[in-house]
């Protein structure tokens, strides 16, 4: 007798009840945060005129503009940079197969403290530290890089296959001479990959530092919020989104050009 062939995508008894108590979790805090149906439809209206009195756009106030985009575009580079070397030695630290345990667990919890933090909040904790500026930006998404790209580096060598790492310690070579030709050339587009992602989110988030303080546009978006100028808060935000899209390009031709 032929057994019944399970049909596909089938959902289980289990499957159902996960289903609906996320369902009943989502609906439960949908009424405890004060959502309703009235309210989305009074935000869309609202939303509608804040749109109308954006344009047309503000075009008076190009100076500031290029100066908010320059010291943006400065932060995420140096950011990135300066993320990317620091993320070298931590993702090594970080690697079962080349660290011992308290090493390994050193380089764990440093990645974990730099990921645990939002980029905005470490630019807050920056600011108080450094003072208002571009720099408090560039050292927050400094941390923000290490963290994730020091994780994905770490997670990507331990993945790498052990032979040549093997025949290398045989021969007697020193720890340097294992990274640099047994462990690098294994992870090297893939840390191209990290890096040119890392650098297209750094562009982003160099946007929402600024307003805190750490400088870029973001300090002159909040600024015209306050102002209610809406026409430049349209100019300013159709320049961020033409930034990103250039950004987003340029990073595809590279990885393009690259391999990876």
């Amino acid at each position: 007798m032929k057994s019944a062939i399970p049909r596909p995508f089938a959902w289980s008894t289990g499957h159902k009840l996960a289903l609906a108590a996320m369902l009943a979790y989502c609906a439960w805090s949908l009424a405890g945060m004060g959502v309703s149906p009235e309210r989305l439809a009074s935000g869309w209206e609202q939303g509608a005129k804040f749109i109308g009195r954006m344009f047309p756009p503000e075009l008076g106030k190009m100076d500031e503009l290029w100066q908010g985009i320059k010291e943006t575009l400065q932060i995420a580079v140096l950011a990135t940079a300066l993320g990317l070397l620091l993320s070298l030695p931590v993702g090594l630290l970080a690697a079962a197969n080349l660290s011992p345990a308290p090493l390994r667990m050193a380089g764990r919890a440093l990645i974990a403290a730099c990921r645990a933090l939002h980029p905005v909040i470490s630019a807050i904790l920056f600011v108080k530290a450094v003072g208002f500026g571009p720099l408090a930006g560039i050292l927050a998404l400094v941390v923000a890089t290490v963290g994730f790209v020091g994780k994905l580096f770490a997670d990507a060598i331990e993945e790498i296959s052990p032979k040549p790492i093997e025949a290398m310690r045989a021969t007697g070579a020193s720890f340097a001479n294992v990274v640099l030709f047994g462990v690098l050339p294994q992870v090297a587009s893939r840390f191209v990959g990290f890096s040119t992602y890392q650098l297209d989110s750094n562009l982003r988030n160099s946007t929402m530092v600024g307003i805190v303080g750490a400088g870029g546009i973001g300090g002159a978006l909040f600024a015209a919020f306050l102002r209610y100028e809406y026409s430049f808060v349209f100019t300013i935000l159709a320049t961020v989104i033409a930034i990103i899209v250039v950004g987003e390009i340029v990073v595809n031709a590279v990885r393009k050009a690259l391999d990876v």
